[in-house]
């Protein structure tokens, strides 16, 4: 039995994350923890758990073996290094962190500690994104020369977001940062080292972060990624594009379809647009893949290493936006 401390209830995914861990038999939460001691105490009551006011006093409970990170993105470092000091095993909402940096002091705490770590990468279980992966090794596009990805939601514009999403120390940015961060990650696992990074940002609702932004990414292998996202439209569904010298990929849209075009498989009598009937199954959603990870040494596909990237390119694109110019990697 795994034993949890929810550490702070700051991100709109720690209801979901707790609930979650409370279906399970193999793990239970046996204590709160939140940089805002009223709303931890209230969080408590309503799980039935114990609150620590303290930190160090939370990490120092023998009945916890591990802990779920909520906490605003800007004390990740804090909450991360001190949860591994103190040999949890640690599970964190995205971002990991909001410089290389300071991600570089999470690795060096949590490969000193010797702890299981895992960073909530959704979307990279989802069977329709494996199919893209797969497609790409299997050399069915050739070279990817233009990927664009799309995941944006009305947050702000028909004001469902809590107002603390849009403080800009604790966030570190606005819709890319939060919700921009699954199109960022595909982006890196799809097509690698990124080289540079351009960024267009703005501000449809009156709020200081960012609801509205795209970033233009370059890769080593002289692909481009489109990268959007945005808390200011209305019903705008999930979508990939992939364009390759030999073929494309395209999924989402309203029907969430998959469709497929490749000089290769015309070789074998499948000319023009097919649809796969077929995708691959599913991998484990990162919380399963935590708790198992730790209990029965299963693979956990998204750590320090996946975590580091996606805060490379988020960092990359923030400069861009302030600074108003293209940003080269690796950063300095």
């Amino acid at each position: 039995m795994l034993r949890i401390a929810m550490l702070s209830s700051w991100h709109v995914h720690a209801p979901g994350y707790a609930r979650e861990i409370q279906s399970r038999s193999d793990a239970r939460i046996t204590a709160i923890w939140d940089e805002d001691p009223e709303r931890g105490r209230r969080w408590a009551a309503d799980l039935g758990v114990p609150f620590e006011e303290c930190l160090d006093s939370v990490l120092g409970r023998p009945d916890v073996d591990g802990v779920v990170v909520n906490a605003p993105t800007n004390r990740h470092t804090e909450v991360i290094v001190a949860a591994a000091k103190a040999g949890k095993h640690i599970f964190t909402e995205k971002v990991m962190a909001l410089t290389v940096k300071e991600c570089q002091e999470i690795a060096k705490a949590v490969e000193a500690a010797g702890v299981k770590f895992c960073i909530s990468f959704p979307q990279r279980t989802w069977p329709v994104n494996l199919l893209a992966k797969h497609a790409m090794e299997e050399g069915l596009l050739g070279d990817v020369t233009l990927m664009r990805v799309r995941n944006a939601h009305n947050g702000a514009s028909a004001g469902w977001l809590p107002d603390h999403f849009y403080d800009p120390v604790a966030c570190g940015g606005g819709a890319m940062m939060d919700l921009g961060a699954h199109p960022m990650y595909l982006a890196r696992w799809l097509m690698g080292e990124p080289k540079r990074i351009t960024s267009m940002f703005n501000h449809y609702t009156d709020h200081e972060v960012e609801d509205n932004a795209v970033a233009l990414i370059e890769f080593a292998n002289k692909g481009i990624a489109v990268v959007e996202t945005g808390f200011v439209s209305h019903s705008s569904p999930f979508t990939l594009e992939l364009h390759g010298t030999e073929g494309t990929f395209l999924a989402g849209g309203p029907e969430q379809a998959v469709r497929l075009n490749s000089t290769k498989l015309s070789k074998d009598g499948l000319d023009g647009w097919i649809i796969p009937t077929r995708l691959p199954a599913a991998l484990p959603m990162p919380m399963d893949q935590w708790i198992r990870g730790i209990l029965e040494d299963a693979p956990i596909h998204f750590g320090l290493e996946e975590g580091t990237q996606l805060t490379e390119l988020m960092e990359g694109a923030m400069r861009s936006y302030r600074q108003g110019k293209q940003i080269e990697f690796p950063l300095d």
